[in-house]
């Protein structure tokens, strides 16, 4: 049993082709076909079986791929620390983040990071804010950007900034000209909102509920692209984050965002690292990158520093 078999084994238990598995490596298909099946021999046991053209894996399949994975995270991540052993300004940093952090925060981040750190590379996943941490245990993630405190011990997290939340109306709304409103002003109307599992839905609900108010929703989707399309072309309004976005700048036919008059309209964005998985030199470096580049000032939305109650020594 080797190596090279078990991430052939990977890829195909996660979806991929053997043929696909064969040109990514640069190997015949009929070698591939063979190592998975002295694997089984190895093993005393089928990992995989044919359903029509599709290989699905076994219960005992099943039960390996658990252990293949972690264990190949952990060899590459010794692989990688030796190279970056070698030089802490190389390697790569895995991030996670919210699509709509991907539009402002982290492009904002990476380019000024690049600046002193240009050999450093970056491999991005999206998150959101419904679902659990990309932090668990076998993750590649060294770092999640997210608006959500996790709840799991061992992860950790820190607040970098304060974000808006805004009033998005489309081009030819009422309002569309005004800079405030308050939510009183649009309570009769039509909500877009995301699903009731999102944190941004459940603060939206609990800022209406202060005001007194019980929206009337009209669409609900798993996305905040979806919200302000669907608000642009005039099916309702929506409570989103500002997103980098200069509300006074007025384009086109986009949804026109309005602050909210309201208070406590604001989300606390942070950065999450798992405390028992030691991050590699280049993931420390950016680490305490952001954690700087929050206490300049330009990281609020809302002017003046974030600041870090509660501070918890750095793994």
């Amino acid at each position: 049993m080797d190596i090279e078999t078990l991430r052939w084994f990977q890829h195909v238990a996660d979806g991929t082709t053997v043929t696909e598995v064969a040109d990514i490596f640069g190997v015949s298909q009929p070698a591939v076909s063979r190592a998975l099946s002295r694997l089984d021999r190895d093993l005393g046991t089928p990992l995989l079986e044919k359903t029509g053209r599709i290989l699905r894996l076994t219960h005992a399949g099943s039960t390996l791929k658990r252990y293949v994975d972690a264990a190949l995270h952990d060899l590459d991540d010794g692989f990688a620390a030796i190279d970056q052993l070698l030089d802490p300004a190389t390697g790569s940093v895995t991030l996670a983040f919210q699509l709509s952090l991907g539009t402002w925060l982290i492009p904002e981040l990476v380019r000024e990071f690049q600046i002193t750190h240009p050999r450093v590379g970056f491999r991005f996943r999206h998150s959101d804010d419904g679902r659990s941490s990309l932090l668990q245990a076998g993750s590649r993630v060294d770092i999640e950007f997210t608006s959500r405190r996790p709840t799991q011990p061992e992860i950790r997290w820190r607040p970098i900034l304060t974000e808006d939340l805004m009033l998005a109306v489309s081009p030819d709304h009422r309002l569309a000209r005004e800079l405030s409103v308050s939510l009183a002003e649009v309570s009769d109307e039509s909500f877009i909102a995301l699903g009731p599992s999102w944190e941004l839905r459940k603060r939206s609900e609990r800022l209406f509920a202060a005001a007194g108010l019980e929206p009337h929703i009209s669409f609900e989707g798993e996305d905040l692209p979806m919200v302000l399309g669907f608000v642009a072309a005039g099916l309702g309004v929506g409570i989103v984050p500002r997103m980098g976005a200069n509300p006074d700048h007025r384009r086109g036919n986009e949804a026109r965002l309005l602050r909210i008059t309201d208070p406590g309209t604001t989300r606390e964005i942070g950065i999450s690292w798992s405390a028992s998985r030691r991050l590699l030199p280049s993931a420390k470096l950016f680490r305490r990158f952001v954690l700087d580049w929050s206490t300049r000032g330009t990281a609020n939305q809302t002017g003046g520093p974030v600041p870090h109650p509660g501070e918890t020594t750095l793994r």
